[in-house]
C-alpha cells in the first residue's frame, strides 16, 4: 500500500496520526520522509555535514526570522499578518518535557553554567567540591579551573578511549560534592552521558546536576523529567535551528527561589513592573513599582532579548517536534555507522565510541591539512581541526552526501 492509498483508507485525521505529526507549516510529515533537503536552502551541489557547529535555518524558521526583520524595518506600510505561533519557550519545554514556567531565555549556553553557579554561590571559596569530566565543553573547563585557581576544590575526570567512564566520575563524587557539571553530548566526539545514571548518582550525595545540552537537544531525544536534571543550557544554533545570540535555559521548578537565587536584577525580574513618573499618576512620586517574579524566566531574563530569533525558533521547534527527535536520529544512524567503517581505511583514527546515537563522529589525524582541501575542493562542509575532524549529518543529508565525502578522499 503506498502513502495515497493510505491516505484514502484511513482518512485525513487517522492518516496524518500513521504518518507523523503536523510540521510548522501545517502539514503531514511522513516520518520516512527524510532525506528533508527540500526543507532549507541548500546550494545545489554542495554538502553539509556539519550540523554540529551550526545547523541551518529550516525555510519556515528564517521566514519567520524575516517577516519580524521586515517589520522592525519598513514603517507605515501595511503587512499581512504573521501566523499565530506558540512561544518558543513553551515550545521547547513540550519538546523537553518540561514546564513553561521552567524555562527562561538567556544569551548562549555559557550563560548558563555561569547562572548556575553564581546562583549557588559557588564562584567563591566554599566547603565542598564541583565534579566534572575532561569531556565537557571547553568554555566551561575554563570557568572551572580558573574557579580552582581561586581556592574551589575543582574536580575534573578523566577520558579514555572516548569516553567517561562512570566509574570515575563516582570516585570524584562524595557527600561535599555541591555541583555536577557535564556536557550531555560531548562537543568533540559526541560522547553521551547516562544522563539520568549521572543524576542519580549526584542527588544520591546532595548534590546538582547542570548539563550542557547544546550538542544533543533537537538532535537525541531528551525528558528532562526522566533524567532528573535540575538545569540545562543551550544556545539555538546548532541543533534547534535557530541562530546566534539566543539561548534557552532550564531549571526545575522546586529549586527556583529556593536553590536557585536570583543572580541579577532587570525589569524582567518583575512581571508587573511599572513606571510612575508623571505627576498624574496616582502612585506618583514612587519612581517604580514591582513583584518579583517567580517563574525560571524572571530570574534568569536580563533585559532584552533578540525577537527575531525568538521568531525563528517559535517555527523551528515546531518543525523538529513535528519530524520527531527519534525519526530524526534514527535517520542519521546509518549514515554515522557508515563512516565509521569506511574513514578508518583512509587514516582515520575513531574517537567516537561505535554505537553511540548522537549526531556526531570524530576521527583524530595527525595532519588534516591535506583531507581539508580534499573536501573544500568537493565542496563538502565537515568540521576540520589540525588534529582531528568532525561530522554531524542532520535531516537534509543522505547517503549520497556520505559517499562523495568519501569520494572525495581516493
Amino acid at each position: 500500500m503506498n502513502r495515497r492509498e493510505l491516505i484514502a483508507g484511513l482518512g485525513g485525521a487517522a492518516a496524518t496520526a500513521a504518518l507523523g505529526q503536523l510540521n510548522a507549516q501545517g502539514h503531514a510529515v511522513d516520518s520516512a520522509a527524510f532525506p528533508r533537503r527540500a526543507d532549507f536552502d541548500i546550494a545545489e551541489g554542495y554538502t553539509y555535514i556539519n550540523g554540529a557547529y551550526t545547523h541551518p535555518m529550516p525555510r519556515v524558521a528564517a521566514d519567520a526570522m524575516r517577516a519580524v526583520v521586515e517589520r522592525r524595518s519598513r514603517l507605515g506600510f501595511t503587512t499581512p499578518p504573521s501566523p499565530t505561533r506558540p512561544d518558543a519557550r513553551t515550545s521547547f519545554a513540550t519538546l523537553i518535557n518540561a514546564k513553561p514556567h521552567e524555562i527562561g531565555w538567556i544569551q548562549n549556553t555559557s550563560s548558563g553554567e555561569n547562572l548556575v553557579i553564581e546562583a549557588l554561590g559557588l564562584n567563591r571559596p566554599f566547603d565542598g567540591n564541583i565534579v566534572t569530566d575532561e569531556l565537557h565543553f571547553e568554555g566551561a573547563l575554563i570557568h572551572l579551573l580558573e574557579l580552582r585557581k581561586q581556592g574551589i576544590d575543582v574536580r575534573i575526570a578523566r577520558q579514555k578511549d572516548g569516553r567517561v567512564d562512570m566509574k570515575d566520575l563516582e570516585r570524584l563524587v562524595d557527600r561535599k560534592t555541591k555541583l555536577v557539571e557535564v556536557s550531555w553530548v560531548a562537543m568533540y566526539n559526541g560522547f553521551q552521558h547516562d544522563l539520568k545514571a549521572v543524576c542519580d548518582l549526584a542527588h544520591a550525595h546532595g548534590a546538582l546536576v547542570y548539563a550542557d545540552i547544546i550538542q544533543g537537544v533537537g538532535a537525541v531525544p531528551l525528558d528532562v523529567r526522566a533524567t532528573g536534571v535540575d538545569f540545562a543550557a543551550s544556545a539555538t544554533y546548532k541543533w534547534l535551528m535557530g541562530d546566534f545570540g539566543l539561548a534557552f535555559f532550564f531549571v526545575r521548578e522546586d529549586l527556583i527561589g529556593r536553590v536557585f537565587k536570583r543572580p541579577h536584577w532587570s525589569y524582567n525580574s518583575a512581571p508587573d513592573a511599572d513606571m510612575h513618573y508623571s505627576p498624574f499618576d496616582p502612585r506618583y512620586p514612587a519612581p517604580v513599582t514591582y513583584t518579583p517574579g517567580t517563574d525560571a524566566a524572571s530570574h534568569v531574563q536580563i533585559g532584552t532579548t533578540g525577537s527575531a530569533i525568538a521568531a525563528a525558533l517559535s517555527a523551528s521547534v515546531p518543525y523538529i517536534s513535528s519530524l520527531g527527535v527519534e525519526n530524526i536520529q534514527r535517520h542519521r544512524q546509518p549514515l554515522l555507522r557508515r563512516l565509521q567503517q569506511e574513514l578508518p581505511r583512509f587514516g582515520f583514527t575513531p574517537q567516537t565510541p561505535l554505537h553511540s546515537t548522537s549526531p556526531i563522529v570524530t576521527f583524530a589525524m595527525k595532519d588534516t591539512s591535506a583531507v581539508a582541501r580534499k573536501w573544500e575542493a568537493a565542496r563538502v562542509s565537515v568540521r576540520v581541526a589540525p588534529h582531528w575532524v568532525r561530522i554531524a549529518p542532520s535531516v537534509y543529508n543522505d547517503m549520497a552526501d556520505v559517499e562523495r565525502l568519501l569520494n572525495a578522499l581516493s
